[in-house]
């Protein structure tokens, strides 16, 4: 994406993989450099429309509705993003963080995220990555940006920009569905065919605190692709997941409604999901992303290994993940 791009009115369509998300998280979620302020003034003068309305920083927005996105503003010398105040990185979770770095360029680097580690933060969560983001800046005029998420007990690849306009870039190819998303999940129970689409609406039910996603008939399209890798008799199965929507907790609902819960996903799979043996944490791993580079335009693969508590228990059931 230019520079011209950005100085220009745009109207965007909000894609399936949105649809119900706040109007503030949304561009929170496109566009990782735009400050709450600077959203919130550009809703309380209009220049931010839904469909041509005035809208609010909490309204939800719904797949094929357009928003009116102002020109971004210039950034400002004294105000770039590595000079305004932080929280301290503690030193164990920078080097920590640096040593996850599985791929870096001028532009792009990737993480292997640790299970655990909320991407951002919340009403009761103080630990997250992108409060610690400055301990990858390296040699760059910025700290990174982040222009995806994983669930805080996933883990794996995780993409970051390293400039605003690689963001920008960045935003429209996982908007666009131009990057192709790879998860490896250890499943209880064997799925009835070798591969298939999982296509089970979701929707979201209960309060802050409390809140769950279901499949429902009036629920948002998702999709899922599944293949079965490997298989330990009828009791484990290795599956490959491959997202074509990016729903909230998608892949954990979706295994569970094909009646093969996830390894330790106690929200979802309950007592089921328990495998003696094994820890009681969610074996998801975000394995694999492959995109166009946004600025050499090359096909790049970036590939994610199992951390070490992964890695047994692939091992404990029989299955060689060095083969894949």
């Amino acid at each position: 994406m230019s520079q011209d791009d950005l100085s220009a009115v745009r109207h965007i369509a909000v894609q399936s993989d949105d649809g119900e998300v706040r109007l503030d998280r949304w561009f929170k979620r496109h566009y990782p450099d735009l400050s709450y302020g600077q959203v919130a003034k550009w809703l309380r003068t209009g220049q931010v429309r839904v469909d041509g309305h005035r809208a609010k920083p909490g309204q939800r927005v719904r797949q094929g509705q357009e928003i009116r996105v102002p020109p971004m503003p210039a950034t400002r010398t004294d105000e770039r993003p590595a000079e305004r105040a932080r929280p301290h990185v503690d030193r164990a979770d920078a080097t920590a963080l640096r040593e996850s770095v599985i791929y870096q360029d001028e532009f792009l680097i990737a993480l292997n995220k640790p299970a655990g580690l909320a991407v951002q933060g919340g009403s009761k969560t103080h630990r997250h990555l992108d409060g610690m983001l400055d301990a990858l800046q390296f040699d760059a005029k910025d700290r990174p940006r982040l222009v995806h998420r994983l669930d805080k007990d996933t883990s794996g690849l995780l993409l970051l920009a390293r400039d605003r306009q690689t963001a920008s870039h960045l935003a429209v190819l996982f908007q666009g569905r131009e990057v192709e998303k790879t998860y490896w999940a250890l499943v209880v129970g064997i799925p009835g065919h070798e591969s298939g689409v999982i296509d089970a609406r979701l929707a979201k039910r209960g309060g802050e605190g409390s809140e769950r996603v279901e499949s429902v008939d009036d629920g948002l399209s998702a999709e899922t692709e599944y293949r079965i890798l490997d298989h330990a008799g009828r009791r484990i199965a290795w599956l490959e997941l491959r997202p074509r929507t990016g729903r909230t907790h998608q892949l954990r609902v979706h295994c569970k409604a094909m009646g093969t819960p996830i390894v330790g996903d106690g929200k979802y799979g309950g007592r089921e999901s328990e495998v003696e043996g094994l820890p009681q944490r969610l074996h998801l791993h975000a394995r694999a992303l492959v995109l166009t580079h946004p600025v050499s335009g090359e096909r790049l693969k970036l590939e994610a290994p199992l951390d070490d508590v992964l890695a047994k228990s692939w091992a404990f059931v029989g299955f060689d993940a060095k083969t894949r």
